[in-house]
């Protein structure tokens, strides 16, 4: 089992180390975090994230809105948060109530406080290989993830089953820039067995519940499979993409759900608000 929780302590490890180092020179880095509505999964990830900064030495800005808030209500909170020297990264929570133009707001964020990797600027960077703003976190989770239990990119093939701006496509995009032979699929690929099948790695991130069960997987116990979905079966339990309990016994690994991915997402948000503060503190 390819756990989260020892690759989140690791990256919390050196975003601390960065944390004290930037605090010699009198920088808290401060991540600002914008949540519109009361959805409780929403509140209780964003007291996660409040009390990860805190044990981080970090420090945390949060703007709570109503359900019914406006665009242009997010929108002054962005401008504002962009124009404090003091704040450093701004984690948005999506998806926002569907009356708000959610693709303006994303942009309105300026790619240097982006650490959540959601305006197109950012994402040109991600598809450039440019080094202005940050790609999405949890994609970036998934090559730390990868890098952490020492699983080679560089020379593999992977597949990634999703083509989601979010992660799907991102995530390909960092395996190609180290060196991967991608396979971009989707759930309307053709026989997308054959092509899970033929992959060193499999990144499973469409959104659909136990989708993929043990006839996607060789059964050579060689493979490593990724899992980022986030779903609830018909029985409201928490569940990946992937069938874990099918799917295990035949791969080399594999992230469960929950305890995989979700951790290092977070901690991925952290680090990049630190770099953001060295950056803006060089």
């Amino acid at each position: 089992m390819l756990y989260g929780k020892p690759v989140a302590e690791a990256l919390d490890a050196r975003t601390r180390a960065q944390v004290e180092e930037l605090a010699v020179q009198g920088v808290a880095p401060t991540l600002a975090i914008i949540r519109v509505g009361e959805d409780p999964s929403d509140m209780t990830y964003e007291r996660s994230v409040v009390k990860r900064a805190a044990s981080l030495g970090m420090v945390t800005a949060c703007y709570d809105l109503p359900e019914l808030a406006t665009t242009r209500e997010v929108s002054t909170i962005i401008d504002d948060v962009n124009a404090n020297p003091d704040i450093h990264g701004c984690l948005l929570f999506r998806p926002l109530p569907e009356h708000m133009d959610e693709g303006f707001l994303c942009d309105r964020l300026v790619p240097e406080k982006d650490v959540d990797g959601i305006g197109h600027k950012s994402l040109t960077g991600v598809f450039t290989g440019a080094h202005h703003g940050f790609p999405p976190a949890t994609a970036r989770a998934c090559v730390e993830l990868l890098d952490h239990y020492d699983i080679a990119i560089e020379g593999a093939h992977a597949t990634v089953v999703g083509r989601s701006l979010v992660i799907g496509l991102p995530v390909a995009q960092l395996l190609l820039h180290r060196h991967a032979t991608i396979t971009q699929c989707h759930s309307r690929t053709a026989d997308l067995a054959r092509h899970m099948k033929a992959a060193d790695i499999v990144i499973c991130a469409s959104g659909r519940a136990r989708a993929y069960g043990a006839d996607h997987f060789r059964d050579d116990r060689a493979q490593v499979v990724l899992d980022v979905g986030i779903n609830f079966d018909a029985a409201g339990t928490l569940c990946g993409d992937v069938d874990l309990d099918a799917v295990e016994p035949q791969v080399r690994a594999i992230t469960p759900v929950p305890r995989g991915i979700g951790s290092v997402t977070t901690s991925v948000i952290l680090m990049h608000t630190a770099q953001a503060a060295a950056r803006f503190s060089s």
